[in-house]
């Protein structure tokens, strides 16, 4: 993906088997080609926060925040004291394994980037308030999850109204909103004439299953079968 020429990648540790070992391994991958890593945490837990933040993620994504409350408790373990209640370990990964300065270990630490994603008609409703707390650095919008929770295709205008309340919410608080889409470079491009501030496109398994599955279509009406 980085020599493809992508900006970002999400590792993805919610709808996935992948371990927390096997997402530091691609953290170090991502780092040394200059690709920038975040990284999907399954919940809310801080264990899981912190871990990938050690591992050297540049930011998380945290699924499901609907509330206030909510988006406080994923910001606090992604911050040290006295802004949140990230535990101070300069000998991993994040700290150069203790051969950075502790001050550059922790000011870098206040710029990794906490993502809140809304994905329900209740987290659309908090959205304005979550801004409020100045707590996200950005937004991210998951359009399956808002569609199937409100019991609508994704193309509804109950759920497209929503997306745009979300998106009119982060324009005027000035906070960055993101959201997925499938292998769609045109609609990715009308989606930042939109507002979005970023876009991820597809996933691995759906870029390697459709060419694999092209291939295979395009050899057999080669072969005439």
């Amino acid at each position: 993906m980085a020599l493809a020429g992508f900006d970002f990648v999400v590792l993805d540790l919610e709808h996935s088997p992948m371990t927390t070992e096997t997402a530091s391994t691609l953290i170090a991958v991502a780092n040394g080609r200059g690709l920038c890593p975040l990284v999907r945490v399954p919940d809310h837990s801080p264990a899981w926060i912190q871990r990938v933040l050690d591992a050297g993620a540049a930011g998380v994504l945290a699924p499901h925040v609907d509330s206030v409350e909510q988006a406080l408790a994923v910001t606090r373990p992604a911050r040290f004291e006295p802004d949140g209640s990230r535990g101070v370990g300069p000998t991993s990964r994040a700290g150069d394994w203790g051969l950075r300065p502790m001050g550059e270990y922790l000011a870098e630490g206040a710029h990794v980037a906490v993502i809140g994603q809304v994905e329900s008609d209740a987290g659309v409703r908090a959205t304005a308030d979550i801004l409020a707390e100045k707590r996200l650095d950005a937004v991210f919008v998951g359009p399956a999850d808002l569609s199937v929770s409100l019991g609508r295709s994704a193309d509804h205008p109950d759920v497209t109204s929503r997306i745009r309340t979300v998106v009119d919410a982060c324009r005027e608080a000035e906070v960055p909103v993101g959201t997925a889409i499938g292998a769609d470079p045109a609609r990715a491009a009308q989606l930042g004439r939109e507002g979005f501030a970023f876009v991820m496109v597809s996933n691995d398994a759906t870029i390697l299953g459709s060419g694999g599955a092209g291939l295979v279509r395009d050899f057999r009406s080669a072969v005439g079968d």
